[in-house]
């Protein structure tokens, strides 16, 4: 239940922006500008706090960011580590998942490289109060379903 103060110094907003924008290449340029403009928000300082975040990730590494637009022009974003797909498809080498999951085997990953993901994503607001068991298992299942075999080790 919110208190009275804070129902009171509430902000009211206008959108919520979802983008996908590359580590540290955030520019007043499509897509970020056209998404950010409509909103009469300030590009430049949301460029320079969205670099400055992401400068220990490698560049041209897509990040997810929400960003929530308030009335008053003003913004807050979150930005979240790269998805689970990204993930596993840089640490399996490969371009893009199996055409027919099931069936055909694009690549093999073993349970350390699932453990590693699981770690980074760990860091996630959403993921932040999951076991470690659970991310990875949601890891294996989304490997699972792009075509790649999941083993203890590899031979």
């Amino acid at each position: 239940m919110a208190t009275l103060k804070e129902i009171l110094t509430r902000r009211p907003v206008a959108a919520t922006i979802r983008l996908t924008v590359p580590a540290g290449a955030a520019r007043p340029a499509p897509p970020v500008g056209p998404a950010l403009g409509q909103y009469r928000l300030n590009l430049m300082a949301f460029c320079k706090d969205f670099n400055a975040r992401t400068q220990k990730y490698k560049p041209d590494t897509p990040m997810a960011v929400t960003i929530t637009a308030f009335k008053d022009n003003t913004f807050e974003f979150t930005v979240k580590s790269p998805s689970v797909t990204w993930y596993l498809k840089k640490a399996a080498g490969i371009e893009s998942g199996s055409s027919r999951p099931g069936h055909v085997v694009a690549s093999t990953l073993t349970l350390k490289h699932i453990y590693e993901i699981a770690k980074v994503k760990q860091s996630d607001p959403y993921c932040q109060y999951m076991s470690l068991e659970s991310i990875s298992k949601s890891i294996i299942g989304t490997a699972t379903s792009m075509g790649i075999k999941v083993v203890k080790d590899l031979d």
